[in-house]
């Protein structure tokens, strides 16, 4: 059932790829609260990706990524269809329900036993050391951030993994900027501290 709905999304998302001439964020928001097939896809070729970064930077994981994406965008037409989309900011509305999604995939993925170390090195390739110390660097700090609060992981990755200022994390956030600066600092100790007792393990 999922599938045929993401087949689905991926086929409204893509039917008419002539998308309005100079993006006009009105009326894309107009379009989409009437089912234009021309404003949805324009959206959808307007955020896709930083959608998509948004999600790759919080998770670990291509396919799962692009998979949460393209889920983000199928809630956007049921929203829409629902009259529950976004009145006023898609980008801070599909941000806001990227992070939702991310965090319901996490609680997913966690209930789920982790694989062994061996698992995720390929047999046939022959790993040399650097790309281990790379691999468990990169690990060591996921698995810092996965023990962050949602609102750290959150505030993170717009900073850091989309590149938002302040002010654009901010009104993502429906914070305000001294918030923002405040969670952000939180964040980034706590996560010194966490890869600090990591490698004292």
């Amino acid at each position: 059932m999922q599938l045929a709905l993401l087949h689905w999304s991926r086929i409204i998302f893509h039917e008419n790829m002539q998308t309005m001439s100079g993006y006009d964020e009105q009326s894309a928001l107009n379009g989409l609260q009437n089912l234009d097939s021309q404003a949805i896809g324009a959206i959808y070729d307007r955020y896709f990706a930083e959608v998509y970064r948004y999600v790759r930077y919080r998770i670990d994981d291509d396919a799962a990524a692009e998979d949460i994406a393209s889920e983000v965008f199928l809630r956007l037409l049921e929203a829409s269809q629902k009259r529950q989309g976004p009145q006023s900011s898609l980008k801070g509305w599909l941000i806001a329900t990227a992070s939702n999604a991310v965090n319901d995939y996490l609680r997913r993925l966690y209930r789920r036993p982790v694989e062994a170390l061996s698992d995720l090195i390929p047999d046939h390739a022959a790993v040399v050391h650097d790309e281990v110390d790379a691999r468990e660097e990169q690990s060591a700090v996921r698995a810092a951030i996965a023990q962050l609060t949602d609102q750290q992981q959150h505030v993170l990755a717009l900073r850091f993994g989309q590149g938002y200022s302040l002010e654009e994390t901010a009104q993502t956030m429906k914070k305000k900027v001294n918030a923002v600066k405040a969670l952000q600092f939180r964040a980034l100790a706590a996560l010194q501290r966490l890869i600090g007792e990591a490698k004292d393990e």
